[in-house]
């Protein structure tokens, strides 16, 4: 953006934080690729260096790409890939598969993936193949450039690469390697995993054929560094329209980063993830409180977003119920704390929540069995309760065992924070066995 002229007016709040919102915006929610990889400038060269091979000089290879969540292996291999496609010859020539484990469950969906990122569905046709290996073959084949020998490169990324490994016989990761090894056209595998035993999941036939090269990924940052990223990752550019505003905006971040509520709130995210998708998710929640009213975000707004993020989704489900599955959940929380978690069926529950109505005979409570037994069902939908392992599915609805989802705590802060929650419900909670 290029830079205001100090004497043009300045622009008007709202439209500042407009601004700065959805720079952001692409910042956390986008995963923007940085200028740089810091503190994996190693890795960078080693990565660059083994595509390039494959890319420019035709060379084979394989490659693991290993480390913890969240620790960048992503961002690496897309810096390198930027740097990699600067040149106009690897730009025209390479080709890229993208592949995950979690969509392409199985060798037939993978290999349908392949054919369609190659733009090869045409040649294809209705053609059948023998093999696996076969229709790969005629792939690569395909890709030859006219009546010259010599394939395109080809770059199969494997992301959540371990999920492969669980495919029968191995066969995508069998062949890949195989082509890579055997030099039937230029071909590199890259795998993304968080597995550091993965090699242990590969079948011999297919180790023997992977290089073996591994680039391993630690995220440790110190919390001086999970700090300072903080503080750059909520400043505004240099370029920002508003000289002004963005001035003010950076000195309140450094102000922020130096508050010790604020350090504390940081010090808790960091000690329970060090994964900067998790710090991007508390610092989007930050920035979406910036009103015109409020042009700044405190330490106040990192603490709630803090709580957003560490709330229990179970304890907030249980705001959503009726009064009747909540008062079904307090009884099954009583027969918990009786039987001392042991299973329990759906009559237990209905006895234990009727001993509590001839108690209190409020008309309030007088439900009919189907009632009952539909907002039992609805608890299941929901979760919050699971048949017990082995319970037979040909039991009776009413007698078939199920384990509550939720401890004690979590129900009794759910009740706590409950809307407009009947008093007796709350001393039926409290009270020691119902």
């Amino acid at each position: 953006m290029p830079k205001r002229k100090t004497n043009e007016a300045p622009l008007p709040v709202g439209e500042c934080i407009s601004q700065a919102q959805r720079i952001f915006r692409e910042r956390f929610c986008h995963q923007q690729v940085p200028e740089r990889a810091e503190g994996v400038e190693a890795q960078h060269k080693h990565l660059l260096e083994l595509l390039k091979r494959t890319a420019v000089h035709g060379e084979s290879n394989s490659v693991l790409i290993v480390g913890p969540r969240g620790a960048g292996k992503t961002m690496l291999l897309k810096c390198v890939l930027r740097e990699l496609l600067e040149e106009k010859d690897v730009q025209k020539n390479l080709l890229q598969v993208h592949l995950n484990g979690l969509l392409q469950t199985d060798d037939r969906i993978a290999l349908k993936e392949i054919t369609r990122q190659l733009h090869l569905e045409n040649v294809v046709g209705d053609k059948v193949f023998g093999s696996f290996a076969e229709n790969l073959a005629f792939l690569l084949e395909a890709l030859k450039k006219g009546d010259r020998s010599s394939s395109r490169p080809v770059l199969f990324v494997l992301d959540e690469f371990d999920l492969f490994a669980h495919h029968k016989n191995q066969t995508l990761l069998y062949n890949l390697l195989d082509v890579s090894q055997s030099a039937q056209a230029p071909v590199a595998v890259v795998g993304l995993t968080g597995r550091l035993d993965v090699l242990e999941l590969l079948e011999k036939r297919v180790k023997s054929r992977f290089s073996h090269r591994q680039i391993h990924l630690l995220s440790s940052p110190t919390f001086c560094q999970y700090l300072d990223r903080v503080r750059t990752q909520l400043s505004l550019p240099d370029g920002f329209p508003d000289g002004k505003f963005s001035q003010e905006w950076n000195d309140g971040i450094k102000t922020l980063c130096e508050d010790k509520v604020a350090e504390e709130v940081l010090q808790r995210h960091f000690n329970s993830s060090k994964d900067f998708r998790s710090m991007h998710m508390l610092l989007m929640l930050c920035v979406s409180r910036v009103t015109v009213a409020k042009p700044a975000i405190k330490a106040a707004d990192l603490l709630e977003a803090s709580r957003l993020c560490t709330a229990d989704t179970n304890a907030n489900m249980l705001h959503g119920l009726s009064i009747l599955e909540l008062c079904l959940i307090i009884a099954m929380k009583h027969l918990n704390d009786i039987y001392e978690g042991e299973p329990f069926n759906l009559q237990m529950v209905h006895n234990e929540f009727k001993k509590f109505l001839q108690r209190k005979s409020h008309s309030l409570y007088n439900f009919e069995q189907p009632v009952i037994m539909k907002a039992f069902e609805h608890l299941q939908q929901l979760e919050l309760i699971r048949p017990a392992d082995g319970s037979g599915a040909k039991t009776q609805r009413e007698y078939q065992l199920m384990r509550l989802m939720l401890d004690h705590s979590q129900i009794m802060a759910a009740l706590q924070r409950y809307p407009q929650c009947p008093t007796d419900v709350k001393q039926w909670a409290t009270s020691a066995f119902g």
